[in-house]
């Protein structure tokens, strides 16, 4: 508190310091003018706490350590004593003290007002049963919360002819340490109510401390900085004084103490209080004197029992219980005069606002009734739902991308999909760390789907596969064998490695639209409080909203299965033996053309042999040697008996004749293979080989005998070994990147942009609309007509009104007030 001397220190801030002129005019109690303030307060006060208002009501928070003097203080102020420490009041639950002067009640009368209620209870007669309310209270409120402490308020309010017009809001006192029994976190818990109650700006707080603390060693003072640094509303007290007193002998020694300027600043000057200790029984009246006895005596202590006396014209003031008393009486008049007008405009407020909901309940109580009512509102707000989802599909920018977007890495892992399956490689879209949602999301779902498929190559394929779907083409005949082969190897891979990402796609975009509902909700809110709510008022209908919100995830849901089968009937239609996506291919760029295949198969026919095993030419001598009906391999040179350069001549001439551009009734490419001749049918054989080579006059030079067996050679005119395999596996990734750059290109995307916002924009009120309300009313009251809905709906009624009454009757007592002020 500041010291500077002013002529109204009572009407000034709790920083001023009392004047001459108020000292001399000190008056205990106020006139019954000056009470109506403090009752319209108190009453406003009581509905604040019983219906849970925020009203900025000056009020004073007491607070300090435990055993600092806080219980006596309140004590002294009520006027009475009421046993309170002895049961640690305010230790574990606030208590709001609601002192009101009334020069006719020669007897306390104290009474509780109800937990979540307005109203008080009975008068309290005995004093000391006061304490045993606040204990039973206590203890019952924590063991229902299960907690330790509690920063729901007891109220208690107090009228009595030798009490002033305060209301004091008793605080826990701080600890160190939790007492046995306790939570350890205790401690904190108190600390942090204490900082939540202190923190309003338009509180007073009343910091008190022992004298025996010296300033620097107090525990609570920082506590008290951190909740107002410059002590602007804060007034200090020093309990216990008179403890004090008896260590000083000179007048420096009691005004450097009294100053203490050096660790509170020039402007915060304290309160220097001591109070009876004796405890015993005692009337009302002489619990009274002996307050003032002490004031008297402590004044004398300083005038006569220190040497030079006291700086008095400067400390006077803030000597002795009296002097707090009345300066906290005024300075919260003062706070109650300022704040007025802002109470009266905030509470015309609070009960237009309190009409208007009173209005919203009724015409809901009224709507339980009226089913053709709710179906109206019902419908108008599925159809606002169903604008706003389409709205934010076409591109929006509210509500905030950066509160409602998602990242990449968020929509993985909140959707619980993960990565791409069967891919390690990171896939990082383009926007791939903004916020996006609805539309912008979808699209950049879409490219992470191009973008992972085109991160798959064809993936290598054994050799024993590439024998046995080669060999089985060379076994039926035709001139496509090789070319056959690759582009099934390309269909087997495509059908594996492609229909996973096609699926992850889908449930990716299901989920990027799934969050669109709650998007749509929050923008119909925000949209139809602009409007004036006219998409119908569906607030409180819990069951109407779970069912419509059901019904959306079903619809995306299916939408999600059709795409998935859509897209699968694609990828079985890009990989059908029947397709010409393969060939398609082969049929374009430089090097991979029908001509370059078809050269290479007559290579291939040319060698009758073929060798695909890993081994080479060693390796695979030695794993034929004992093989039945397979003769040895001589070296590079041995050929067949007698056709070695009968077939050479023939393989050159057929190269000759072949035109570089086969039609469709010519084979393009020759059977990859051996030519088997069957042991008997001469003619069979002859017409086996004239069917591969398709040229009637070569056919007799390329009939090729070995024993009537399959001959995996060697011979110089073939390839050399291995080099089948991996022009095999190179022909199939050419296939395989064919069919994924038709499939991706011409069909997913569309299909996916088709299947999913299509609907969402042309179907999805329709498909709402239907398992909404296409039912019967029975089964549609089910979602807004639950058991016992009504008596709730009855019972919110109640309070509304008793909270509208309470509020109006506390708007005409304050304007009544501000007249008078």
């Amino acid at each position: 508190m500041a010291t500077t001397t002013t002529s109204n220190a009572f009407l000034t801030t709790p920083t001023k310091t009392p004047s001459e002129k108020s000292k001399k005019s000190h008056h205990h109690f106020p006139n019954s003018d000056s009470k109506s303030p403090f009752e319209a307060y108190n009453r406003l006060q009581s509905a604040a706490v019983a219906f849970g208002e925020k009203l900025p009501i000056p009020e004073i928070v007491a607070l300090g350590g435990q055993s600092d003097g806080k219980s006596s203080l309140l004590e002294a102020l009520l006027g009475f004593r009421f046993n309170v420490r002895e049961v640690e009041m305010g230790t574990r639950r606030p208590l709001i003290l609601q002192m009101v002067h009334d020069s006719t009640a020669l007897e306390p009368r104290c009474r509780f007002q109800e937990e979540d209620s307005e109203e008080y209870g009975s008068p309290v007669v005995l004093a000391s049963a006061i304490a045993d309310i606040i204990k039973s209270r206590t203890e019952a409120y924590l063991k229902k919360t299960k907690t330790a402490v509690s920063s729901k308020p007891i109220v208690m309010r107090a009228e009595y002819a030798h009490c002033p017009n305060l209301t004091i809001i008793d605080t826990p006192g701080f600890v160190l340490k939790a007492k046995k029994g306790e939570p350890e976190n205790t401690p904190d818990e108190i600390l942090s109510m204490v900082k939540s109650l202190a923190s309003p700006p338009h509180r007073i707080l009343l910091f008190l401390q022992q004298s025996s603390v010296e300033w620097c060693s107090s525990l609570w003072l920082d506590a008290v900085r951190e909740i107002d640094p410059t002590y602007r509303r804060t007034v200090i007290v020093v309990s216990k004084f008179d403890n004090r007193l008896k260590e000083f002998t000179d007048r420096w020694e009691v005004d450097r103490y009294l100053s203490a300027s050096g660790y509170l600043g020039d402007g915060t000057h304290p309160f220097f209080v001591a109070l009876p200790k004796d405890r015993n029984t005692v009337s009302n009246d002489e619990f009274r004197r002996q307050i003032s006895q002490v004031d008297s005596d402590v004044l004398r202590h300083l005038r006569d029992g220190i040497k030079g006396g006291f700086d008095e014209e400067k400390f006077r003031p803030f000597i002795g219980f009296g002097c707090l008393r009345e300066y906290l009486e005024s300075e919260l008049q003062k706070r109650y005069k300022e704040a007025a007008p802002a109470t009266l405009a905030l509470l015309e407020q609070r009960c237009c606002e309190v009409t208007t909901e009173l209005a919203r309940m009724d015409s809901k109580i009224q709507a339980t009734s009226d089913v053709a009512h709710l179906r109206r509102c019902a419908m108008l707000h599925t159809a606002s739902i169903s604008n706003h989802v389409g709205v934010l599909i076409d591109g929006a920018a509210d509500p905030a991308p950066e509160q409602w977007g998602k990242t990449t890495e968020e929509e993985q892992s909140e959707s619980g999909i993960g990565s791409w399956p069967g891919i390690t490689a990171d896939i990082k879209p383009p926007n791939s760390t903004l916020r996006l949602y609805g539309g912008a999301a979808f699209e950049r779902v879409i490219h992470e789907f191009r973008c992972a498929a085109y991160s798959i190559e064809c993936p290598p394929v054994s050799r024993e596969k590439v024998a046995n779907i080669l060999l089985a083409h060379a076994g039926r005949g035709g001139g496509r064998g090789v070319m056959e082969a690759a582009a099934e190897i390309a269909r087997a891979a495509a059908r594996s490695w492609l229909a996973p990402l096609l699926d992850t796609a889908c449930d990716r975009l299901a989920f990027v639209l799934g969050n669109l509902f709650d998007l749509a909700v929050e923008r119909s809110c925000s949209r139809d409080s602009d409007y004036g709510r006219q998409s119908g008022n569906m607030d409180g209908y819990v069951g109407f909203h779970a069912a419509l919100r059901h019904s959306y995830n079903r619809f995306i849901k299916d939408l999600a299965k059709q795409c998935k089968q859509l897209v699968r009937h694609h990828l079985d239609s890009a990989t059908s033996p029947y397709s010409q996506v393969c060939y398609e291919n082969i049929q374009g760029g430089s090097g991979s053309g029908v001509t370059s295949m078809y050269r290479f198969n007559q290579a291939l026919v040319g060698s009758f042999s073929l060798e695909l095993s890993e081994g080479g030419p060693a390796l695979r001598h030695d794993k034929v040697r004992d093989q039945e009906n397979i003769p040895p391999e001589k070296d590079a040179q041995e050929t067949t008996p007698g056709k070695g350069v009968e077939t050479r001549e023939a393989l050159r001439e057929s190269q000759l004749t072949v035109p570089e551009t086969p039609s469709p009734d010519q084979p393009c490419d020759m059977v990859y293979g051996g030519v088997k001749k069957e042991v008997g049918n001469e003619h069979g054989a002859r017409k086996r080989q004239a069917r591969m080579i398709g040229h009637s006059r070569n056919s007799d030079n390329l009939r090729l005998t070995n024993a009537g067996g399959l001959l995996f050679g060697n011979a110089d005119s073939g390839l050399r070994s291995g080099s089948a395999y991996s022009d095999i596996c190179s022909s199939a990734a050419q296939h395989f990147a064919r069919i994924r750059e038709v499939l991706v290109e011409r069909s997913v995307m569309s299909t996916l942009n088709s299947g999913f916002l299509t609907p969402c924009r042309d179907r999805l009120m329709m498909a709402l609309g239907l398992d909404l309300f296409a039912v019967n009313d029975e089964k549609f009251m089910d979602m807004f007509v639950a058991p016992g809905a009504i008596d709730i709906l009855q019972n919110e009624r109640q309070s509304l009104q008793k909270r509208q009454k309470i509020l109006q009757s506390c708007l005409n007592e304050f304007k009544s007030v501000a007249r008078a002020l």
